[in-house]
Parts: C-alpha cells; structure tokens; sequence
C-alpha cells in the first residue's frame, strides 16, 4: 500500500486536515501521515513550529500516534 498521497488527493482534502491550514502543508488524514510530520518538523520555519507542534499532538491523539519527540513536545508547551 501506499501512503503516498498525489497531488489530485492532497487537493481534495480539508484544510482542517493540514498541520498548517492556511499553507495547506503537512497533512495528516491518517497515522502514517502523522508520523511524516513529525520526521519533516524540523523543516517547518521556527516561527510555525508551535501551531504545528499542537497539531502533529492532535492528530496523534485522534489516531492512537504516540510522541515522543522531546522537541515536538517542548514546542506544543
């Protein structure tokens, strides 16, 4: 299976599944995506890592995704 979203998926999702909505980047519509986002976080600029940080947090809870990232957590303090 691929969890591989292509650009025809990616348009057709809600912003509300976006770690950042209003870029529309880091989406996260299941537990793979979500794991994605944590690995890419540090690529998010500094001054969106807390909104993303409280995202990725979210989605984990709603997917049963465990986070461990000493940083990811620092960020959503």
């Amino acid at each position: 299976m691929n969890n591989q979203l292509d650009a025809a998926e990616r348009r057709e999702l809600p912003d509300s599944l976006y770690g950042l909505p209003e870029r529309r980047e880091y989406p996260m519509p299941d537990a793979a995506h979500v794991r994605a986002a944590e690995s890419y976080f540090r690529y998010c600029p500094d001054t969106l890592k807390p909104k993303l940080a409280n995202a990725i947090l979210r989605f984990a809870r709603l997917y049963g995704v465990d986070i461990h990232s000493p940083v990811i957590l620092s960020y959503a303090e």
